[in-house]
C-alpha cells in the first residue's frame, strides 16, 4: 500500500471535509484516517490516504490539490508520499 499525507489548513466554512473528500473520491483515494479542529475559527485538518489506485501521477494530483484547495475552497492543502512526510518530520 502507497501512503500519503494530506494537511488542510484555512478559516473554517461549511463543506470543507466534503469538498477535499469528493475530490479524493474522484481520483480513487482512499482515506485511512482523519483528524479534524477548528481552532478560533480556522481549521486544520490531517489524512492519511491510500494511493495506490492512482491512474495519474502522485504530482499532477497533489498539484491539482493544492490548486483546488486555494481556488475552490479558500484553503491550503499540502500533499506529499508518507516517507517523505516521515523524512522531514524525523527528530
Amino acid at each position: 500500500m502507497e501512503k500519503a499525507i494530506i494537511t488542510v489548513v484555512g478559516r473554517d466554512t461549511v463543506g470543507i471535509i466534503a469538498k477535499v473528500c469528493t475530490f479524493l473520491a474522484e481520483q480513487k483515494i482512499n482515506i485511512l484516517d482523519i483528524s479534524q479542529t477548528i481552532v478560533q475559527g480556522y481549521f486544520n485538518m490531517m489524512m492519511i490516504v491510500d494511493i495506490s489506485a492512482l491512474e495519474k501521477p502522485f504530482g499532477e494530483i497533489a498539484d491539482s490539490l493544492a490548486r483546488y484547495g486555494s481556488e475552490q475552497i479558500g484553503v491550503q492543502i499540502k500533499c506529499q508520499k508518507e516517507e517523505i512526510f516521515d523524512s522531514m518530520h524525523r527528530i
